[in-house]
């Protein structure tokens, strides 16, 4: 499951780009100094990294509870139902009834704090940014935070978006670097097999939830046998 988080990030990357590959673009790094761009860059993914792996202890946090309440298996089958649901649903759809509202002043607050430290070139700024970027709404974040909630463990549901993060960074790096370059039909192509790629990972926590007996995809629900023992004397 952990390793579907890199791969979705992989994939998801091309995506990313087109949400925040404008931030990457506009990125006040310096170009006259190599190494210090290389360093600029290392903390603007820091600081994203960071944000996600934050997110998904809190979510991994939710599903924990659930665990407890002995829901793990109708969770993992819920989470991927979710992830073909949200992929199927047109995006004009989310719009109309824009979900993300109820935290509108949030999201303006960040995005007009970004839009400030976006005009710096201090050190702490890539990493600012960095922070900022990784809490505005993406729909392909509200996946992989899905999966997050899926490993009902707090560290691992950290992971599974730090993983997730780490699979974006060779293309938003490449988005620094080279800009206008990433544009094109190979782009669009990849951006056509993420909604596939995302509709296999939700298949596959559908028959993790299912306990069919099959080896590392469906593996059967281990159960705990509590015994006591009682000394008569």
């Amino acid at each position: 499951m952990l390793l579907s988080a890199l791969i979705m990030g992989l994939m998801g990357s091309f995506h990313c780009i087109g949400m925040c590959g404008p931030i990457a673009f506009m990125l006040p790094v310096d170009h006259n100094k190599p190494a210090k761009k290389l360093m600029q860059v290392f903390l603007y993914h820091l600081g994203r990294l960071t944000s996600y792996s934050i997110l998904g202890l809190i979510f991994g946090f939710l599903g924990k509870g659930l665990y407890v309440f002995g829901m793990q298996q109708r969770l993992s089958i819920i989470i991927g139902v979710l992830m073909i649901t949200v992929i199927l649903i047109p995006y004009k759809t989310f719009n109309k009834y824009n979900f993300s509202k109820p935290i509108y002043s949030l999201l303006s607050k960040v995005k007009s704090r970004l839009g400030k430290e976006l005009q710096k070139k201090s050190p702490d700024t890539f990493l600012t940014i960095g922070l900022l970027n990784g809490l505005l709404p993406c729909g392909l974040v509200y996946i992989a935070l899905f999966g997050s909630i899926a490993t009902a463990s707090p560290w691992l549901g950290a992971l599974f978006m730090v993983l997730f993060g780490v699979g974006t960074i060779p293309l938003m790096t490449s988005a620094v670097y080279f800009g206008s370059m990433l544009k094109g039909s190979a782009k669009k192509s990849v951006q056509r097999l993420i909604p596939v790629f995302v509709v296999l990972i939700g298949l596959l926590f559908i028959l993790r939830g299912m306990g069919l007996g099959i080896p590392y995809i469906s593996p059967e629900p281990v159960l705990e046998v509590v015994t006591s023992t009682l000394d008569c004397h």
